[in-house]
């Protein structure tokens, strides 16, 4: 499964024991950490475009093929991502939960990251990555925690010598949907990609909307690797580069119709690409997930992986490959949702506990984006071919997919159904319900309904007009189906 250059497989970060020296002796860690964003950089195959620095890491470093991450949403993605520990473990795994009176702490001996950077005497920031940035980064954790983990927004406030733990936040694949996209882009870039060249997953129609949306990202894609120039070229400026295991990876997929909040490719799959000390050059084939990287950042450091942590330092010498690795999503803002799935390295399975719903069910928050208005409007019309229809508009969705995801690039055949597949789909089937039991996965008991009421409350009362009317409309929907049992 590995295509790694073994002979640089040295440092303590690569052996995962733990340094002997103060805290000034020890690496500093980078997170750049971006939204809404699959792997289209050309060190993945992207061709459309061109990402020389992120491509750079890739070179000086490990580049994985199969990252994925465990929430295909960010709240939830973020909080399993900060603790190192599934969502669903947690009861973290509902997007933008415990924003209301039902809060949600983390269980007892769990600690944030950046709070075990800040123990061992690493100054903890987050932010943009440039100097001179006063606002704290990006966090959106589901539970409740305190800001004094983070010490500042950047490393320039660290005393001398001390070493740091950063998270460089980047709106990646959100950038596309702001005021002045195309300006902003094409004043950094210089040039803006043509919708005409764009290659679409089959599922989605040639449409005119979509084709310039994707291409939009596109140059979002190339935006957000200008912007990691820029961190790169602030650490090499300051002496500090090869003093820095930096990591680069996204929260989710794109945010699209199959992409972001479902267990897709198009969802989970994200570029994982790590550079610094220690670290080896080449490719790794095997599957990660994105709960790794504290476990990863810890060993670094020489600081002691705690026992509750999930993820794992996959450069320490008794690291083991996964056989599989596991996916959640649950409710997104009012859209009351279940789903789960496991991966090996030729098979996902893919479990929909609410079979009976459509999979695009309604949520303002997707629906108000252009392409999937496009997406409706052509559905409304009959424009969209029975592919599109099929995995897009179905009614229902079966209660099993089952892919061979490695030569069905898109998921585009569901096996669940087919008798030679059986023995396949039954211990896939076995293997996510004892992770389930194995991982306490909260979502076995659903969301109460106070708990709902009191989540929609606080999400209503930030909203106005038709926006809120169609929120209440998308709420009374999702209560329609739960009291019909679907």
């Amino acid at each position: 499964m590995y295509r790694v250059w073994m002979a640089l497989l040295v440092g303590f970060l690569a052996l995962g024991i733990e340094s002997t020296g103060s805290a000034a002796d020890r690496p500093n860690i980078v997170w750049i950490f971006v939204d809404d964003m699959s792997a289209n950089f050309s060190c993945y195959g992207e061709t459309q475009v061109a990402t020389p620095n992120v491509d750079r890491l890739a070179r000086e470093g490990t580049r994985f093929t199969h990252a994925y991450v465990t929430a295909p949403v960010c709240s939830a993605c973020r909080s399993a991502l900060i603790t190192g520990i599934y969502q669903t473990s947690l009861g973290a795994h509902h997007h933008r939960s415990g924003r209301g009176d039902q809060q949600i702490a983390l269980p007892a001996g769990v600690i944030p990251v950046p709070k075990l950077f800040q123990q061992a005497g690493y100054y903890t920031c987050i932010g943009a990555g440039i100097a001179g940035n006063r606002r704290l980064g990006k966090t959106d954790y589901n539970f409740e925690w305190e800001k004094a983990i983070y010490d500042g927004p950047d490393w320039a406030g660290r005393k001398p010598g001390q070493p740091f733990f950063m998270q460089v936040q980047l709106h990646g694949g959100k950038y596309r949907e702001g005021k002045n996209w195309e300006e902003t882009a094409k004043a950094a870039l210089g040039t803006l990609t043509d919708p005409a060249s764009v290659e679409l997953p089959p599922y989605y129609p040639r449409d005119e909307v979509l084709r310039h949306d994707w291409a939009r990202y596109l140059d979002a894609c190339r935006y957000t690797d200008w912007q990691v120039g820029q961190v790169l070229a602030r650490l090499e400026a300051e002496k500090i580069l090869d003093q820095t295991l930096v990591i680069f990876m996204t929260d989710h997929g794109i945010s699209h119709a199959r992409g972001k909040q479902f267990l897709y490719n198009e969802g989970t799959h994200v570029p994982l690409v790590i550079r610094g000390p220690g670290i080896p050059r080449g490719v790794r084939d095997d599957l990660v997930e994105h709960i790794d990287l504290p476990a990863i950042s810890l060993s670094a450091a020489g600081i002691a992986i705690p026992p509750t942590m999930q993820g794992r330092n996959v450069f320490g010498k008794e690291y083991q490959p996964r056989p599989e690795i596991f996916a959640a999503r649950d409710r997104c803002d009012e859209t009351t949702e279940r789903i789960r799935s496991v991966r090996t390295d030729r098979w996902l399975y893919i479990r929909n506990f609410h079979p009976d719903r459509p999979m695009l069910q309604p949520n303002a928050y997707k629906d108000n984006k252009p392409i999937l208005l496009r997406l409706r409007e052509l559905h409304a019309a009959g424009k969209l071919d029975d592919l599109q229809e099929r995995l897009l508009f179905a009614p229902t969705r079966p209660a099993e997919e089952l892919y061979e995801w490695q030569t069905d690039r898109y998921q585009l055949r569901n096996l669940a159904g087919e008798p030679e597949h059986l023995a396949v789909l039954e211990k896939l089937r076995a293997r996510l319900d004892r992770w389930m039991g194995e991982t306490n996965d909260h979502g076995r008991t659903p969301e109460s309904a106070a708990a709902y009421d009191a989540e929609m409350a606080a999400y209503l009362s930030n909203v106005k007009g038709e926006r809120r009317a169609e929120l209440e409309r998308n709420i009374a929907q999702m209560k329609a189906w739960e009291a019909a049992g679907k």
